[in-house]
């Protein structure tokens, strides 16, 4: 049996195969893009300080960001790239300082997205098969796929957005369903005819009550909060579009059997959706290949909370749930960051000491 160490020695000469580059990131980095991509919610992970010029930095929270940042910086764009790393990073848990070791793969910029993917999944199976995890629980999503599912049912464009928007936030989705499902008794009125006649009259309302106009929410942002809403309510969706929508988002079984359901239920309601199942159905066969004890689950409702993924994602757990291993898809990361042409990005983040704690056991 292979000692601790004998296993992070093996991480290490795969971290440094000769296929890749392993990349040096700094500990100490610049806080705001982490806010501007990942929001307040990540934000309150980081551990923070402050420059006397009043610049914010964080210790290192993660790997990718920084990666991706460097790709754009040195001009990269275009050329196929392979990162991998392996080191600390540093979070706050509970208001408590948390230091993990993290090890991971950053595919960019490579021709074919879909075999980049595979090569990813493959990383992450040989990482957890060092440290003789060779039956892990594995979720896949499918970010890419819920957005083509939205436009093929035919869900009003208004809608989209907003629904999308809520995507691997489950209970804010839910209620958005149940919203939808259960739609409340509309007014029914005139609108103002343009933005700058309802910023006008808020404008108005606002200073006869004696509401600043700054330090607050805006006209501008209670205009356009008004107007959107108008626009979801002249989109209303059918009962059975929103029904459909719940179905979808309902399963959460063996990827075959996924498949298939959500296949049929598609057929049910009048369109062919194989084709956009076809990618997902085919990374899912290749990583059942990979580990034929896995049990693989195509979860229609899962994604990380984050907006920057785009095709299918995927995480590993061990026995006792913990994620060992998660990644996938993230194409808009590196445009959001400033690239100045779509980038193909995906890429997988494994966490050493779970990796360690599930091989103890």
């Amino acid at each position: 049996m292979k000692t601790a160490s004998e296993r992070y020695a093996a991480l290490v000469r795969l971290v440094e195969s000769r296929t890749v580059t392993r990349a040096t990131v700094p500990l100490l980095l610049p806080a705001g893009p982490y806010f501007d991509l990942a929001g307040e919610e990540f934000g309150r992970n980081l551990l923070l300080t402050t420059t006397s010029n009043g610049l914010e930095y964080c210790l290192r929270p993660d790997f990718t960001l920084p990666i991706a940042q460097q790709y754009i910086e040195d001009g990269m764009i275009g050329v196929p790239s392979a990162f991998t790393y392996l080191g600390p990073i540093f979070r706050q848990e509970r208001s408590t300082p948390v230091e993990f070791e993290q090890a991971g793969l950053e595919l960019l910029g490579q021709p074919d997205a879909d075999n980049a993917l595979d090569q990813v999944l493959t990383f992450a199976r040989w990482a957890l098969a060092i440290y003789d995890i060779t039956s892990p629980n594995v979720r896949l999503g499918g970010v890419g796929l819920f957005e083509a599912f939205l436009e093929a049912a035919d869900v009003p464009l208004a809608w989209r957005s907003r629904i999308r928007h809520r995507f691997g936030h489950p209970e804010a989705l839910e209620r958005l369903m149940e919203r939808l499902a259960n739609p409340e008794e509309k007014v029914e009125g005139p609108a103002p005819d343009s933005r700058d006649t309802v910023i006008e009259i808020v404008t108005d309302a606002m200073l006869s009550g004696g509401l600043s106009l700054i330090g607050s929410r805006t006209p501008e942002e209670i205009a356009d909060r008004y107007l959107e809403k108008q626009a979801l309510d002249a989109a209303p969706i059918a009962p059975e579009t929103v029904a459909l929508l719940q179905n979808y988002l309902s399963v959460a079984e063996s990827a075959a059997s996924a498949f298939e359901r959500i296949s049929d239920m598609c057929q049910e309601a009048g369109f062919d959706f194989d084709e956009p199942l076809y990618q997902v159905r085919n990374h899912a066969a290749a990583l059942q290949a990979l580990s034929p004890g896995a049990d693989v689950i195509f979860d229609a409702s899962f994604s990380p909370r984050l907006d920057y993924y785009t095709g299918i994602v995927f995480e590993m757990t061990g026995t006792d749930g913990e994620v060992l291993a998660s990644g996938g898809e993230y194409d808009r990361m590196l445009e959001r960051l400033g690239a100045p042409e779509p980038v193909k990005a995906s890429g997988c983040a494994l966490w050493v000491d779970r990796l360690e704690r599930e091989a103890s056991q």
